[in-house]
Order: structure tokens, then sequence, then C-alpha cells
């Protein structure tokens, strides 16, 4: 079994003692691996960053919300919150981020969810509800505000 480190952590040849031996086969592999870089993830975990460009939970992907009536196609960073989508669908339908209701895969996603660690990709489908809580409401102060069309005249 071969271990194979990286460049950066392993000790130069000088150090272990074999200054003037010729390389294995093995260590000439090592030594050709170069540099890990690393990143840290949104949760927190460090973890081996990956070479392309497009990999997941990187760049931009456009998102397809739909409503009861009509469907917008949104772009937002991979690495977004569900929070940050609520933000920017606030400016195309005029519904409060508090008054939406997100659901992607047949589940309510909560605010601080990331879009990339539920699984959201490029070209999906969310739905997006109004808050049945604060549409009852919006129902009622607006019944309550109208003038009741309906007069009676008492006489005495």
């Amino acid at each position: 079994m071969i271990k194979l480190r990286s460049k950066r952590f392993s000790r130069s040849s000088s150090k272990l003692g074999n200054g003037s031996k010729a390389a294995s086969p093995a260590e000439k592999d090592c030594r050709s691996v170069g540099e890990i870089k690393w990143e840290r993830r949104p949760g927190g975990m460090l973890v081996q960053k990956r070479e392309s460009n497009q990999s997941a939970g990187e760049g931009v992907i456009t998102i397809r919300v739909s409503t009861v009536s009509q469907w917008h196609d949104i772009s937002v960073d991979a690495t977004s919150t569900f929070g940050e989508l609520k933000m920017i669908l606030s400016l195309v339908t005029s519904l409060e981020p508090r008054e939406q209701r997100l659901l992607f895969r047949g589940k309510e996603r909560e605010d601080n969810e990331f879009l990339h660690m539920v699984g959201v990709r490029d070209k999906d489908k969310v739905l997006l509800l109004e808050d049945p809580a604060i549409k009852e409401k919006k129902l009622l102060g607006m019944a309550r505000g109208q003038p009741i069309n309906n007069t009676r005249t008492i006489s005495v």
C-alpha cells in the first residue's frame, strides 16, 4: 500500500536523512502531485478544492420559480441560501420574504438552507407559495377597512 503525501506537507529528502540516495518511483509520484488547495464549505467543513471551474456548488445557476399562475427564471449563485432567493423573488413578485414559502422536492425549505447543500442544480424548479396565514390576515384587513355597502335607515 502506497501513501501519497502532498508536496506542501511532506518533508524534504535532506531532512529525512537520505540525501544521497536516489528517490524511489513512489516518492517521485508524490512530488509530482503538487500542492493541494483547500476550501471551506458553508457548513464549516474543510475539503480539497475541486479542479473544474463548474463543479457542484460553484458558479451561477438558473432556477425556475413557479407560482400558481406564472413562473420566473432567476439566476443566482449556487452557494446562495433560500433566504437570499426570497429577497430576489420579493423584487419580482411583490411578496415580502416573510410572506413566501419555497418548496423544493416536496419540502418547505428554511431561509438558512444553502441551495447547493439541498441539491438545487441548474434549471431546477422551485415552487413559490404565499403563506396562507398571512394571506388570510390580508383578506381580513381588507374586509375591515372597506366601507360597508349595506346601510340601514332607522326611523324613530
